[in-house]
């Protein structure tokens, strides 16, 4: 249940015209009083014929003539909307009359108790799904009442409801989430055939375009690129002092461009937020600490090569959110939405949907009450920028093999992303990120079925007595597993990755030990995919080799190793530790 404490008016008249009105899209059906302030005694002008709009204004204005003109409020018409989820059961009359009690009662308008002159105030339901209450914000004696947080204590109440009524629960906030869509804006995205609003088609584009960006210049460049109208608020001194951004055909009654501004898009989107990511002198873990130095890494042109060295980066972010303090593994989570940012803008046809929509659900995961420290973000950040960089991937061959390598990657540092926060009990995160790895599941499915198809195939294509061996490394490496992975229609792609690895010179059973004891295996669905693809990574194994009858590919030196330009994991590891 989601109420809604709306910008305070200053036309009761207005209000009530559009409670009882036939709303924008004639969506008000039967509305009607189910609450007020003196217990349904007001005029309903919904159901009762004789009642006029004009006499339940003037019911719920009376107070304000107990001031002299000069001290009536300027705004005093006080509106919050009370919703259900799409999910909860048709609330009957009676029982929103009593929710709407127990909203104005929290909130500080009326207490409900007969001898505390409280303010007045009506509830209007013209939906199945939701009620609209107003009230005059000066109470029976004249005095103001004290609805300081009203949002707040109406959620906080909202709550208490949704467990009396056996309603969906709603996950507490922290007050870091960006600011939600009006339903004037959702109403307009819905006329407009609009999948999402402006406000969230400015904040993805805004997002997008910051990920791995290395400077004001390249944001803006970028979202130029995008073709958004662009404002920029320079100083006098002719410093950038902000921006705010428009759809070309987001317009106003007038005709004009609707223009937001960074920090109404989202609290890290502001330009002073963003600077802290672009700036090259970070603040370390504590004051006077330098900000850790990793290697300048080269440019990167090739859309596989960037997926694999962001796969590495993922990789590490996964230790350094498990081993790191608080302030780190804020910042690797934060970094990581950028890179899903990134990896949505540049991903093939048959994927882009759903990174698309894990991008926009792990937006919620990438902010907290704990600062991020920034510095041990920079592998992720840059992998962000590579991703740009290189271009789109196509679908197929290595580009392909190389993206559901580096989107299985994502899912699992999702997973930790959501195990780290609700750790923390930051609920809204927690929950965020779990749907983006649900997203980033159904994609890695997308992406992963032609190039696991091909290593399954050339698995099948390994010598008995080949296969055999692989089966008595894997029963001797993980023999709690092994049954199981033998059991799976990806062991093929797993027995031909374990011999691949031993012919490039690899000892296998050291790189199999080593894929599984680091991380969990038991949120993978498939234990051999997950295997395969760190197997490869670690390895420097294509991701995707060109096939060979009767033999595994050898290592494709042509797409360098990941591990061997990006930051020592190790390093990082123990940097952290010492650190601690």
């Amino acid at each position: 249940m989601i109420p809604r404490i709306n910008k305070q008016g200053s036309s009761t008249r207005g209000l009530l015209n559009y409670l009882y009105g036939k709303g924008t899209r004639d969506e008000h059906v039967d509305p009607h009083l189910v609450a007020s302030f003196d217990y349904l005694m007001a005029p309903d002008p919904g159901r009762d014929p004789s009642a006029r709009k004009e006499d339940l204004q003037r019911l719920l204005d009376q107070p304000l003539h107990l001031l002299g003109a000069d001290q009536r409020p300027d705004q005093h018409v006080w509106h919050c909307s009370v919703r259900a989820a799409r999910t909860d059961r048709i609330l009957s009359d009676e029982e929103w009359g009593d929710i709407a009690r127990r909203i104005v009662a929290a909130t500080g308008i009326d207490s409900g108790d007969a001898d505390d002159a409280g303010c007045r105030w009506a509830a209007v339901r013209h939906a199945h799904d939701h009620i609209h209450i107003i009230a005059t914000l000066v109470r029976e004696d004249g005095r103001r009442p004290d609805h300081h947080r009203s949002g707040q204590r109406a959620q906080a109440e909202a709550r208490l409801i949704e467990a009396d009524y056996d309603l969906h629960r709603v996950t507490p906030g922290d007050g870091t989430a960006a600011k939600r869509p009006t339903s004037a804006e959702r109403h307009k995205a819905e006329r407009q055939g609009r999948e999402r609003t402006a406000r969230e088609k400015l904040r993805e584009a805004v997002r997008g375009a910051s990920a791995g960006a290395a400077s004001t210049d390249e944001f803006f460049d970028r979202l130029a690129a995008d073709g958004l109208l662009i404002r920029k608020r320079i100083a006098p001194s002719g410093d950038l002092l902000g921006y705010k951004l428009a759809l070309p055909d987001d317009r106003n009654k007038d005709d004009e461009p609707v223009f937001y501004s960074g920090s109404t898009l989202a609290p890290d989107l502001s330009l002073p937020r963003l600077r802290e990511r672009w700036s090259q002198q970070t603040a370390a873990v504590s004051e006077g600490e330098p900000a850790p130095v990793q290697p300048a890494l080269p440019p990167v042109t090739h859309p596989a090569f960037a997926r694999r060295r962001a796969a590495a980066a993922s990789w590490q972010a996964l230790l350094i959110i498990d081993h790191g303090d608080d302030g780190t593994a804020a910042a690797q989570i934060a970094a990581a939405g950028e890179v899903l940012d990134a990896l949505s803008k540049t991903s093939a046809a048959h994927t882009r949907a759903e990174l698309r929509q894990a991008a926009f659900v792990f937006e919620r995961a990438s902010r907290s009450h704990v600062r991020a420290v920034r510095g041990h973000d920079r592998a992720l950040r840059q992998a962000a920028h590579d991703l740009v960089h290189s271009g789109p991937a196509l679908g197929r061959g290595e580009d392909g093999a190389a993206t559901a390598m580096l989107i299985g990657m994502a899912f699992f540092l999702a997973v930790t992303a959501a195990n780290w926060h609700a750790r923390r009990h930051h609920g809204q995160q927690a929950a965020s990120a779990e749907q983006a790895a649900e997203h980033l599941r159904a994609a890695y499915q997308a992406a992963a079925e032609h190039p696991m198809a091909a290593l399954r195939e050339r698995g099948q294509r390994l010598s008995p007595r080949m296969r055999q061996r692989q089966a008595e490394l894997l029963h001797r490496v993980l023999p709690e597993l092994s049954y199981q992975v033998q059991a799976e229609p990806g062991w093929p792609a797993l027995a031909t990755t374990l011999a691949e690895a031993q012919q490039a010179g690899h000892d296998p059973a050291a790189l199999l030990a080593d894929a599984t004891r680091r991380r969990e295996l038991d949120t993978a669905s498939s234990i051999s995919d997950v295997l395969v693809w760190r197997l490869r990574r670690s390895a420097h194994l294509p991701a995707a080799p060109e096939s060979r009858q009767g033999a595994p590919a050898r290592d494709d030196r042509r797409t360098p190793p990941a591990t061997l330009t990006a930051p020592s994991v190790a390093t990082t590891v123990s940097d952290l530790s010492r650190r601690r």
